[in-house]
C-alpha cells in the first residue's frame, strides 16, 4: 500500500507545468508502442529518480517525501496539543499517520489502531525505526514494480537501462543515475537468461528517446552473460569463467553500459549459506576452492561502478532474499553501488507479515513492502491480455474435462491463425508422465481424429521421460518452435513446464483436469500463460477448462493476490478501454504520393598519405595537448566572507607558478598497462593491444612524458589531456585521411498512409478518445456514404434532375440539401483514414476552421492530417549548419498538408504546423522549422520551376482574430499566385 502514497505525490510532480520530464513523456506518448503499463512505471520511476534522488525507501519516509497532508489542514483535525505538535515537527510520524488512515478495497482504513496510537500517545512510537524495519532494515535503495505477465516486464527493464543511461550521460557525476548493470533472470527457469538478454539487446530505443541520441545510447551497451558454472575443458585448475569475463573490462573506473545477465541462484548466491542462527556466510576466509571462487565472482562485481541490480519475477527470489540482502550489503559498502530493481506480476507473500509500530502494535499485509508501482491483473485483461472464459467442470473425472476441454477448444479455434501466421494452441497440464502417456494422450488423439486432424501433426507429448517412457524425439525443437509459423501444433500436453516463465503467445487455451496438475499455489499463473496477447489493439480470447477443486484454488488466489473473483477476471478491465474501427480511404480518394526532393548529405573520405607514420605520431601525440584549467579566486570582504567567485582560464604555458604541485596532486592514478588497454578499448576494437605492443618502445617513452611519479604510484601529469593523447595514438595507427561533404537533392515519393503500418482496430481510453476526430458514429456514416448506401433515391433524383432541366438550379441546390443524407462534406476532401489521432484540441481547432476559408472551399482544396509519424511517410530529413557544414538534427513530420491537384497529381502543397506555446521554443523543433523555411522549401521551389511549397506556422497563442487572418492571407496568397 506504500505505493499509493508515492503516487499521490508522483502526480503532483508531473503535474507541474515544470516537470523536468515533461516532453520526454511527451515524446514517449506521440511515438505510442509502449503499453499503459508500462508507461505509468516509467513515470514513477522518474520521479523516484529525478525527484527523490535514486533515495532508499525508509529515508524517504522518514524526510516525509510523500507526505501530503498541509498545516492548514493538521490544524482543522482534532488532535491533542501534543499530536499536533508531533505531526507538525516529525515527518516521520506523520508518514506514518498518511499510510494508516489509506482505505483499503473494502473502504476500510488500513489500521485505525496505529491511527488512534499517533493521536493518543504520539510519543510512545519510534517512527525512524518503523519505518526502517518496514523496508527490511537495508540501506541501498530497492524498489519493486508490480505488473501483471504480458504486460511487457522485460521491456520495462531495458526502458530503465537505457533511460538510466540516458540521464547518466547528461549528468555523470550524478549518482542517481546507474551506469552498469545486471540482470536477474528468474530463479530456477534455466532457460530465461539467453530470452532476458536478447529482449533487452533488441529493445527499439528510438520508443523512448529521440534519434540520433537513441541510436548512439545502443552503441554504448555492453553484453555479457554470465551462465557458466563449469571449468575450461582439460583444465586441471577450477577456474570460474564469469569471473573471467568481467575482467575483461577492467579497469572498471571507467566503466559504463555493461549489462550482464544471469541467474542469481545458480551464480551469485552459490555457495551462501545461512547457519542455523540465520547469521550469512559469504565465505570470506573458506579453504575449499569453489567457495574461494564463488566469492571472487562476488567480490569483482562488487566493484563494479554505479551498479544497478534488476531482479525479474521478484518473487522467486523470496527464498533467497536474505542471502541476496546479505550480498547486497557488502556491494553497498563500496560506495558506488546504485540501487536494487524488481520486477513481479505477484508481489505477495506467503503469510501476513506484521510490522510492529509498538510493542503491543502492528500492521499486518501480505505484499511485499518495497512496491514502488502497482498495476492490477484485471486492468491488463482486454487491454494487453486475452479475455479469458473460464470453465469449471463438477463432479467430473479428469479424461471427461480433458475431452470436453479439447472439444470446445477444436470448435472454437481450430481454424485460428494469428496475424503473425501462429496457429491457436491448448496447453493440457498432466501432472505426471504415466498419465500423460497412458490416459490423456489417447483421448486427445481419439478427439482430434474426431475433428479432421492427425495427432502426429498437431498434438506434441513434452516431458523429460523415464524409465518406462522415453522423452518423445524431437519435442525439445517443437516446443522451441511453437511460437513460429512453422509450427503445426494445435495441442501440448505438459509435464512439469510451462507454469511459468514460458511465453507462448500462440497458447489460446489451458487445461487443469485434476488436483496436481500443476502446483496448489500456481492454479493462477498457470492458468494465465494462455493470456498473453498476440495482436496488438485487438479483442483476443482465450479458454481456461478446469475441474471443480483447481477451480476453486483459482478463485481463492484471485481474491488473495488481486481482490477479484472469477467474474471479475472473466470481464477484465473492459469498461476503462475503447475499442475504435479505423478505415483506410485513401483509395476512394485515389490520394496521389507527394513528390518532392530531399537533402541527402554524403561524407566521402579519402587517403592523404598512404603510410601511417605510426612511430613518429605516437612520438609527437602529446603536443598538441596540453590542458587547459579553470581556476578560480575567491574574492572575500573584510570579514573573510567569500563575495565573489574570479573565474580564469589558463593553458599549461601560461599557468600560475603554483600550479605544478596541482597537476601532480590531481591526476589520476595509473600503470603502463592501464593506460594500454584504455587507448585499446577507446577504439571500439580498431586498435588491438597486439598493435600497441608493436610500439612499445615509443609508447613508454611518451608514457614517462604524460605521467609524474610520486613514490611507487604513477599519476597522469595534469598538462596534460590524456583523452587528446589516447586520440592521437589511435590515429597513428592509420594513415591520414580527410572527407569531403557530398550535397544531394533525391527525388522522393511519399505516402501519406503506410498502410503496412495501420491497423482496422485501435485501442484507447475514456480519457485519449477525445483526441480522434471524427467520433466513431460519424466514421461509420462516412464509409457508408463511401459505399453509396446513404445515396439519394431515385424518386428524389429525379425531382432534383426536373429542376435542373428547368434551369432551376437555385431551387434544385436547395431540394438537394434538403434530402442529403450527407454525413460530412469533409470526407471528399479530407479524411484519407478515419479516424484522425490528434496530440492535442489545438490541431482539432485548425482542422475545423480551414474549412470554412473561401480559398479552401472554392478551389476544392484538400486537407490532410499528417502527424502521426508511424503512419506518415512524408518525414523532411533537417540538418543545421550550411553548405559544406552540413549536421543531421533529425525528422520532421509536419502536421498537416494542404494540397491542390492538377491532373490527380500534388501541384502545390501548404505544410501547416500548429503548435503549442509550451514547446514552441524546443531546440530541435526550432532547428527543424528553420532548415523546413530556409532550405526545404526555396530548394524545392527552385527545383520544380515554380512555388510548390510554403510554410504555414499557427500557434495556440495567438489570438482568435490574428490566428484565422494568418490562416486567411497564407492560402489565398499562395494558391491564388500564378505558378
Amino acid at each position: 500500500m506504500f505505493y499509493k502514497l508515492i503516487e499521490r505525490k508522483r502526480d503532483a510532480w508531473l503535474a507541474d507545468r515544470l516537470c523536468p520530464v515533461a516532453d520526454l513523456l511527451k515524446y514517449i506518448l506521440q511515438r505510442g508502442m509502449l503499453r499503459d503499463a508500462q508507461i505509468e512505471a516509467i513515470k514513477t520511476y522518474l520521479y523516484l529518480k529525478i525527484a527523490c534522488g535514486n533515495k532508499n525507501l525508509a529515508q524517504l519516509f522518514i524526510d516525509g517525501i510523500f507526505n501530503t497532508l498541509t498545516e492548514a489542514e493538521l490544524d482543522a483535525m482534532p488532535l491533542s496539543v501534543a499530536a499536533r505538535s508531533c505531526l507538525q515537527k516529525n515527518k516521520a510520524a506523520l508518514a506514518l499517520y498518511e499510510y494508516a488512515s489509506l482505505k483499503d478495497d473494502s473502504g476500510n482504513m488500513l489500521s485505525a489502531k496505529v491511527v488512534q496510537a499517533i493521536k493518543d500517545t504520539p510519543e510512545s512510537i519510534d517512527y525512524a525505526k518503523v519505518w526502517r524495519d518496514a523496508f527490511y532494515g537495508v540501506s541501498y535503495t530497492d524498489y519493486l514494480f508490480s505488473l501483471p505477465m504480458g504486460a511487457g516486464k522485460t521491456y520495462l527493464m531495458a526502458i530503465f537501462i537505457y533511460l538510466d543511461l540516458y540521464f547518466a550521460m547528461n549528468e555523470p557525476s550524478n549518482t542517481a543515475f546507474a551506469h552498469n548493470f545486471i540482470v536477474f533472470a528468474p530463479s530456477g527457469l534455466k532457460s530465461s537468461v539467453v530470452p532476458s538478454l536478447k529482449t533487452i539487446k533488441n529493445f527499439d530505443t528510438s520508443w523512448i528517446i529521440p534519434e540520433p541520441a537513441a541510436s548512439n545510447l545502443r552503441k554504448l551497451l555492453i553484453f555479457e552473460v554470465l551462465d557458466q558454472s563449469k571449468t575450461e575443458k582439460k583444465s586441471n585448475k577450477v577456474k570460474n569463467p564469469n569471473v573471467q569475463k568481467l575482467a575483461l573490462h577492467q579497469p572498471f573506473d571507467d566503466l559504463f553500459g555493461l549489462v550482464a545477465v544471469t541467474n542469481a541462484e545458480k551464480v551469485i548466491l552459490d555457495r551462501v549459506q545461512a547457519d542455523k542462527g540465520g547469521n550469512i556466510n559469504l565465505y570470506v576466509d573458506s579453504a575449499d576452492e569453489k567457495d574461494r571462487l564463488a566469492n571472487e565472482l562476488r567480490n569483482l562485481i562488487g566493484k563494479i561502478p554505479q551498479l544497478a541490480i534488476y531482479i525479474d519475477e521478484v518473487h522467486h527470489a523470496v527464498s533467497d532474499e536474505i542471502k541476496l540482502r546479505a550480498v547486497v550489503n557488502k556491494w553497498a559498502e563500496n560506495g558506488s553501488f546504485n540501487s536494487v530493481v524488481g520486477f513481479s506480476g505477484t508481489p505477495y507473500l506467503d503469510k501476513k507479515e506484521k510490522l510492529a509500530v509498538t510493542d503491543t502494535l502492528a500492521i499486518g499485509t501480505q505484499e511485499i513492502s518495497n512496491i514502488v508501482y502497482y498495476y492490477a491483473l484485471v486492468n491488463g485483461i482486454g487491454n494487453f491480455l486475452k479475455k479469458p472464459e473460464v470453465k469449471i467442470a463438477k463432479n467430473a473425472d479428469s479424461s471427461e474435462i480433458v475431452e470436453a476441454g479439447v472439444r470446445l477448444f477444436l470448435d472454437r479455434y481450430k481454424d485460428k491463425v494469428y496475424s503473425n501466421g501462429c496457429c491457436a494452441k491448448l496447453g493440457i497440464y498432466c501432472g505426471r508422465i504415466e498419465k500423460l502417456e497412458e490416459e490423456i494422450y489417447p483421448v486427445v488423439e481419439r478427439v482430434v481424429r474426431n475433428y479432421g486432424l492427425n495427432p502426429e501433426e498437431v498434438v506434441l507429448k513434452f516431458h523429460e521421460g523415464n524409465k518406462e517412457y522415453k522423452a518423445p524425439e524431437r519435442a525439445r525443437l517443437e516446443f522451441a518452435t511453437l511460437d513460429n509459423p512453422i509450427s503445426k501444433i494445435k495441442i501440448i500436453l505438459l509435464i512439469q513446464i510451462g507454469k511459468e516463465g514460458w511465453d507462448c503467445t500462440s497458447l489460446t487455451g489451458v487445461v487443469l483436469s485434476q488436483a496436481g496438475a500443476c502446483p496448489n499455489n500456481m492454479v493462477l499463473q498457470t492458468s494465465c500463460r494462455c493470456l498473453r496477447q498476440v495482436d496488438k489493439h485487438t479483442q483476443e480470447t482465450a479458454l481456461i477448462y478446469l475441474n471443480e477443486s483447481n477451480g476453486d484454488l483459482l478463485n481463492k488466489q484471485l481474491k488473495k493476490q488481486h481482490h477479484i473473483d472469477i467474474t471479475e477476471f472473466e470481464r477484465g478491465g473492459l469498461a476503462n478501454n475503447i475499442i475504435l474501427d479505423r478505415f483506410d480511404r485513401t483509395q476512394y480518394l485515389h490520394l496521389p504520393k507527394v513528390e518532392f526532393c530531399q537533402l541527402n548529405v554524403r561524407y566521402e573520405t579519402f587517403t592523404q598519405d598512404e603510410d601511417a607514420h605510426t612511430a613518429e605520431r605516437i612520438a609527437m601525440a602529446a603536443g598538441d595537448a596540453l590542458a587547459q584549467e579553470v581556476y578560480v579566486t575567491t574574492q572575500t570582504d573584510f570579514s573573510g566572507r567569500g563575495v565573489n567567485d574570479v573565474v580564469e582560464r589558463y593553458g599549461y604555458d601560461k599557468r600560475p607558478e603554483h600550479d605544478e604541485e596541482y597537476f601532480v596532486r590531481y591526476g589520476r592514478v595509473t600503470t603502463f598497462n592501464n593506460w594500454l588497454y584504455a587507448i585499446s578499448k577507446g577504439s571500439f576494437g580498431s586498435v588491438t593491444m597486439k598493435m600497441l605492443r608493436a610500439y612499445e618502445k615509443e609508447l613508454r617513452s611518451l608514457f614517462s612524458k604524460i605521467t609524474v611519479k610520486e613514490g611507487e604510484v604513477t599519476r597522469f601529469s595534469g598538462r596534460f589531456n590524456i583523452e587528446t593523447v589516447n586520440s592521437n595514438i589511435r590515429k597513428a595507427f592509420y594513415a591520414v585521411r580527410d572527407f569531403v561533404v557530398k550535397e544531394e537533392k533525391l527525388p522522393q515519393e511519399a505516402r501519406l498512409l503506410q498502410v503496412e503500418h495501420f491497423t482496422p482496430k485501435v485501442m484507447t481510453n475514456a480519457v485519449d478518445v477525445a483526441r480522434f476526430m471524427p467520433e466513431q458514429q460519424l466514421v461509420h456514416k462516412i464509409i457508408e456514404a463511401d459505399k453509396g448506401v446513404l445515396a439519394l433515391s431515385e424518386d428524389k433524383q429525379k425531382k432534383i434532375d426536373l429542376l435542373e432541366s428547368l434551369g432551376e438550379h437555385g431551387l434544385a441546390e436547395k431540394v438537394r440539401q434538403e434530402y442529403s443524407n450527407e454525413p460530412d462534406a469533409r470526407r471528399l476532401c479530407s479524411y484519407h483514414y478515419l479516424p484522425y489521432k490528434t496530440d492535442s484540441s489545438f490541431e482539432q481547432r485548425f482542422f475545423d476552421e480551414v474549412f470554412k476559408l473561401k480559398t479552401v472551399q472554392q478551389k476544392k482544396l484538400e486537407v490532410y492530417y499528417n502527424g502521426d509519424s508511424d503512419l506518415t511517410e512524408f518525414k523532411i530529413r533537417c540538418y543545421e549548419g550550411g553548405k559544406g557544414h552540413w549536421h543531421y538534427v533529425g525528422l520532421y513530420t509536419p502536421d498537416f498538408l494542404i494540397i491542390e491537384r492538377k491532373e490527380n497529381n500534388i501541384h502545390k502543397a501548404l505544410i501547416v504546423e500548429t503548435k503549442g506555446s509550451l514547446y514552441a521554443q524546443d531546440k530541435n523543433f526550432l532547428k527543424r522549422r528553420a532548415f523546413v523555411e530556409k532550405y526545404f522549401m526555396p530548394a524545392n521551389n527552385a527545383e520544380y520551376g515554380y512555388k510548390r511549397f510554403d510554410y504555414l506556422y499557427l500557434e495556440d497563442s495567438l489570438s482568435d482574430n490574428v490566428r484565422l487572418e494568418r490562416m486567411a492571407t497564407m492560402v489565398d496568397s499562395f494558391f491564388e499566385e500564378a505558378d
